[in-house]
């Protein structure tokens, strides 16, 4: 279970950071770009951690599905972006995904 804490930790690390770098303005802004490098490097060691049990396809797969979503989530909350009926039945599939893999995949390291 703690490597799921892991991962979870990761994305949301991963989250914040991606969410620091566009706030950043091109690491011109020192507090954004101390964000995107802290929370880089908290996601990539948690991920790592993560990799002792869950095989890399499974953790990256998951990774990157709930960072899309959540990024997007952020983008639309804190920036204003918009997200139209496209882009949100893509994130509902890609949760989809994620779910289908983890419940019904013998790859997942439960």
């Amino acid at each position: 279970m703690n490597n799921w804490l892991f991962l979870a930790i990761a994305i949301i690390s991963e989250t914040i950071a991606t969410s620091a770098l566009k706030a950043s303005e091109g690491f011109s802004r020192a507090l954004p770009s101390t964000v995107v490098v802290v929370g880089y490097g908290i996601a990539f060691y948690f991920l790592s951690l993560t990799l002792r049990t869950i095989p890399v396809g499974v953790a990256y797969a998951v990774w990157s599905g709930a960072g899309i979503v959540l990024i997007a989530l952020a983008g639309w909350l804190v920036y204003g972006q918009k997200l139209d009926l496209p882009a949100l039945v893509g994130m509902g599939l890609i949760i989809a995904g994620v779910i289908v893999m983890n419940v019904f995949s013998k790859t997942t390291g439960h």
